[in-house]
């Protein structure tokens, strides 16, 4: 019956893992990883969603390259357009899928592999321990992302088809956080900065009514920075987890010739299920 338990669960994971990835295809990346990394050997698998909000400057401009589409007929999109669209690449407000697994390695480094909806991330980090049981530490990390597609909540911008959405980036992340020592809860706290460099190479995408936006490219690059939040509680092998990161960001670039530049603050608020083996 062993076999047939396996086969259950991996399917039971299976259809959970793609039910997530059809949810949304939004920028946000969340670490949701303690401070502390694995012992060498063990693996940990991580399931679960994140949401990424915008305030301020980000959200006025999607909705004004909305209103825009909607009630004005233009063959070249203006700077108010272009940052909606700048916004609609780089950003890509919404929610997202969140599957990862990292895995421990020795001298106290962490490999790992995530992937987001929009797009994947690699990245490795090594920490460094306080006290004679370890309960505190400090990671440093760097981390190398590629974006492979985006799907915008509420519709995409007419002209802006994410679907052609590539990218790039990289990020440092700084953890310090404490486990307690029978691993019953863990908390930690950092700062977190990276870059990411966005194109749409050519735009199929028919335009809709109102802005008549005719085939063309974008290219934006986005620079963050910010804090990250986030704690897990479990027993033994399982570990719920939950994280929020809020960062600045500004992105500047071009959409169908246009520049413009734009700032505001992103909230990724994040959780998933660990399972260590």
């Amino acid at each position: 019956m062993r076999p047939l338990v396996a086969m259950h669960r991996l399917s039971f994971v299976a259809r959970v893992t793609l039910a997530l990835a059809l949810t949304g295809c939004a920028g946000g990346a969340p670490l949701l990883h303690p401070a502390k990394t694995l012992p060498k050997g063990e693996i940990r698998a991580a399931l679960g969603l994140s949401g990424e909000a915008v305030a301020g400057n980000f959200g006025t401009a999607l909705q004004n390259a909305r209103n825009e589409a909607a009630t004005v007929s233009s063959t070249q999109p203006d700077t108010t357009y272009s940052k909606g669209a700048l916004v609609a690449a780089a950003v890509n407000p919404g929610i997202a899928p969140f599957v990862a697994a990292r895995v421990g390695l020795s001298y106290d480094f962490e490999g790992g592999l995530t992937y987001t909806g929009r797009g994947a991330r690699v990245d490795f980090r090594h920490a460094f321990y306080f006290g004679a049981d370890k309960t505190w530490a400090v990671s440093l990390g760097i981390g190398g992302s590629a974006a492979l597609y985006g799907r915008l909540e509420g519709g995409n911008l007419p002209g802006v088809d994410l679907s052609d959405l590539k990218g790039w980036g990289a990020d440092v992340p700084l953890l310090v956080g404490y486990e307690a020592s029978n691993g019953l809860y863990m908390v930690w706290l950092g700062a977190r900065g990276g870059w990411e460099h966005d194109t749409i190479a050519e735009l199929t995408t028919e335009p809709g009514p109102g802005l008549g936006v005719p085939p063309t490219g974008l290219s934006a690059d986005r620079y963050w920075g910010g804090g990250v939040l986030g704690a897990a509680t479990g027993f033994r092998h399982v570990h719920v987890a939950i994280e929020v990161d809020a960062a600045y960001e500004s992105v500047s670039g071009s959409f169908g010739g246009t520049s413009a530049t734009i700032a505001g603050v992103t909230i990724v608020p994040a959780t998933a299920l660990w399972w260590d083996f």
